[in-house]
């Protein structure tokens, strides 16, 4: 005797009601299975009305919007489609392909508007390769040059009548590991409690203090998780306080708001939803359609609902370069599991081997011995990386060719890519054969195009740089200047601009077709948002868990360089580590540990370190000695420095290379004594260190048994 709102809530409330049972029908010879999937409790066997066979033989798709409408990826979609932007050299359809087949997607449409024979090609070789999801899913391809916008994508969709159900939407750009057929069926089991259902929005928690414009401010009904208000946040976070309207309050009983929330462009369409943007041809954009249906709710009779994804489950769009950055570091950090480069994305093989600190190498390249990949890099088939080049938080692609003494952080280098002697790239893009000079120095905020030539000495400065000059209509009255004979700059969007534009505009969106400069990320990579929840690790992480130890670890770093950059009391930094150790909750030898390899890493990252290991390192505890001290007193003590040196030999060749004079150094300086650096190299395991401090540690043995002959003598001396 329950009343129709109480099943409805009933049916939103709980994720899966009941036991499921699954009863797989086969579809004709040949053709996959689909579950019949019943919330009841009772296996459907038998007495299956024709609706419900009818309903079986319903085949799963997705549309695949697969461009952007919008030119914030200049240069790059100027000669290449947004489906092949390659994300650690994995091009973007791939990820969303591969995802869908393993959420047991059928029949994929993908819709191109722009460079649409390139991306033909792309689908029909891999399809020729028979990579992982051509095997169980069919994927279609339709075109419209004459498409501006994903509302006209969508109407042409529905004039074909290629949609016969509920369909996943989303675009090229969105990169999730979601559990998306659960949600597919948690809106199918929706729409048939609520015949209005057109729409559900997934999102996802936001990133704290950063903005990438997918943010979003939404209401709901937190029994029911019906829509309620939704506004798009400004990307440049100025605003101050936000306006709802009264009759959301007055005229709702529960109404939970939900600020920063991330969008990241994956919604779940009932049939009807295709229609709807086919008589309202206002609707250009998605959030057109959610404002749209939310005005004229009662007269569209339509409803939109919210799904929130859980803490394990990543959802990201990738919409500018600034959120192409953090969702790369993302997936070289593993949190987009099972997308990660080592598990060969949409490949049967094997392409990438993953070494500690999320280093990724391909099993063909070639590296000098005294470059050092410091963490966080995904380095692509044939490149070659020459001698004293460090490295860290970067892709460098297939086939790049990287000087000697380069330094490059931040930054991504696309197929192709030769950088010189002495250059420095810093949160920067180099597209497909882009050559960068010796000397250079590629300042944050940099998209160098396909093809663009930077001579040597040249510093560029947060310009967008395209090879050939523009045509004098293509940017309108803005001025294009000529940086080198192969490099003219594209103008982009001033922050004045976009904010009068959104004030016209009202929708706080930036002006469509306008390319954006990219906003330098921090060089050390805050932990992402995306943390496995409690259940998952317990039964074996889907992706790392950021540890406290990594966290007290960056504070360490972060404290001790600001301390040398403002030449502080350095007995002030005592009290600051003191302070996150507690907060933490790190024993006193996690502690000798981190602080040590913090302290290495801040001498990995001075100037001429490759050249001047052990001089870069007097000069650093010339400062940091009190702080080193402090900790590294005893034995037990002594003997967590020599494991925090030994561990960074893996990561870093230079630590790797000249261990035998670092030990030597914090001996002869009184801050490691003989007898442990003999335990300890007593107790390594590796092979190769053991060889390189052979002749230290039994230099130190000789010195020590001359000393005992020595007292020997002093006290037959004494004797007689």
């Amino acid at each position: 005797g329950w009343s129709q709102a109480a099943k409805i809530s009933y049916t939103l409330a709980s994720h899966h009601p009941g036991p499921l049972y699954v009863h797989h029908n086969p579809v004709g010879e040949g053709s996959r299975y689909n579950p019949t999937i019943d919330c009841s409790g009772v296996p459907r066997v038998h007495s299956m009305s024709k609706a419900k066979a009818i309903e079986n033989k319903e085949i799963v798709q997705a549309i695949v919007i697969a461009d952007s409408y919008n030119d914030n990826f200049q240069p790059f979609t100027s000669t290449k489609p947004l489906a092949l932007l390659p994300v650690a050299n994995v091009p973007l359809i791939e990820y969303t392909l591969e995802t869908l087949n393993r959420n047991g997607v059928e029949e994929v449409i993908v819709f191109c508007s722009s460079h649409i024979d390139q991306v033909k090609r792309h689908i029909a070789d891999r399809q020729a390769a028979r990579c992982t999801w051509s095997t169980g899913m069919r994927v279609s391809i339709i075109s419209s040059e004459a498409c501006r916008s994903i509302g006209e994508a969508i109407r042409d969709l529905d004039a074909r009548n290629t949609i016969r159900g509920s369909v996943l939407l989303l675009g090229v750009e969105s990169v999730t590991n979601a559990d998306l057929a659960a949600l597919l069926e948690e809106h199918k089991r929706l729409a048939k409690v609520d015949r209005g259902a057109v729409m559900t929005v997934v999102y996802k928690e936001g990133l704290r203090r950063m903005r990438t414009g997918n943010e979003v401010l939404v209401a709901h009904d937190p029994t029911t998780r019906r829509l309620l208000y939704h506004q798009r946040l400004a990307q440049h976070e100025r605003e101050r306080s936000f306006e709802l309207p009264l009759d959301l309050f007055l005229a709702n009983r529960d109404v939970a708001v939900c600020h920063g929330l991330l969008d990241p462009q994956i919604a779940i369409c009932s049939q009807a939803a295709l229609p709807l943007f086919a008589d309202n041809f206002d609707f250009l954009t998605r959030d057109d359609f959610v404002r749209g249906v939310l005005i004229n709710e009662e007269i569209l009779n339509s409803r939109i609902y919210v799904a929130k994804l859980a803490r394990e489950e990543y959802a990201m769009r990738v919409n500018n370069w600034q959120s192409y950055h953090l969702v790369s570091l993302d997936v070289i950090n593993r949190w987009v599991y099972p997308l990660v480069p080592d598990t060969a994305i949409s490949e049967f093989r094997q392409q990438y081997k993953h070494y500690r600190n999320n280093v990724y190498r391909h099993r063909n390249v070639r590296l000098s011995r005294s470059c050092e990949l410091d963490g966080d890099l995904v380095v692509g088939e044939e490149c070659e990386i020459r001698e004293g080049t460090y490295l860290r938080q970067s892709v460098v692609g297939r086939g790049c060719r990287i000087g000697r003494n380069c330094r490059i952080v931040n930054s991504f280098l696309l197929e192709g890519a030769t950088v010189g002697d002495g250059t420095v790239l810093s949160h920067c893009v180099l597209e497909r054969a882009v050559t960068v000079g010796s000397r250079c120095t590629i300042e944050p905020g940099t998209v160098l195009g396909e093809g663009v030539e930077i001579p040597d000495g040249l510093t560029v400065g947060g310009l967008l740089l395209q090879a050939s000059e523009p045509a004098a209509d293509e940017w309108g009255t803005t001025p294009v200047e000529k940086i080198a004979d192969r490099a003219y700059t594209i103008p982009v969007l001033d922050e004045e601009d976009s904010d009068s534009d959104e004030e016209e505009g009202g929708s706080g969106q930036p002006a469509l077709n306008q390319p954006h400069a990219i906003a330098p990320l921090p060089e050390r990579y805050p932990a992402s948002v995306y943390e496995p929840s409690d259940e998952e690790c317990d039964s074996g992480p889907a992706s790392p868990v950021p540890e406290d130890a990594n966290i007290f670890l960056s504070e360490v770093v972060e404290s001790l360089k600001r301390g040398l950059a403002e030449k502080s009391n350095a007995e002030y930094l005592i009290l600051e580590i003191n302070s996150s150790r507690y907060a933490y909750n790190m024993a006193l030898c996690e502690v000798n540990y981190y602080v040590v390899k913090a302290i290495l890493q801040i001498m990995l990252q001075q100037d001429g370190v490759a050249t001047n290991t052990v001089g870069t390192l007097r000069r650093l505890l010339a400062y940091f000695g009190v702080v080193f001290r402090n900790y590294i007193r005893d034995r037990d003590a002594m003997m967590d420095c020599l494991k925090a040196l030994e561990e960074m030999c893996p990561a870093s060749e230079t630590v790797r290379a000249k261990l035998p004079q670092l030990v030597h150094y914090l001996y002869e300086a009184d801050l490691i004594g003989e007898q442990v650096i003999i335990e300890w190299y007593d107790g390594l395991v590796d092979a190769g260190l053991k060889s390189a401090l052979s002749k230290l540690v039994q230099w130190l043995q000789e010195s020590s048994e001359e000393e005992e002959d020595d007292d020997d003598d002093d006290d037959e001396e004494e004797e007689d």
